[in-house]
């Protein structure tokens, strides 16, 4: 029981962080997208700049 409950506890950690990476993969993806409809409409990298701040 105890040497699979220790393949549960690596495999739930994979997986976590495997969730973890795609989790900040998405954000990154939802910032460029951010930044790339700000650049569309015309505002200058200093003002999304400023509004990132």
């Amino acid at each position: 029981m105890k040497v699979d409950l220790k393949k549960k506890k690596v495999a739930l950690k994979k997986a976590e962080k495997e969730v973890a990476s795609l989790e900040s993969k998405k954000a990154k993806a939802e910032a460029e997208s951010v930044v790339r409809r700000l650049f569309a409409s015309g505002m200058s990298a200093d003002e999304i700049l400023e509004k990132l701040k």
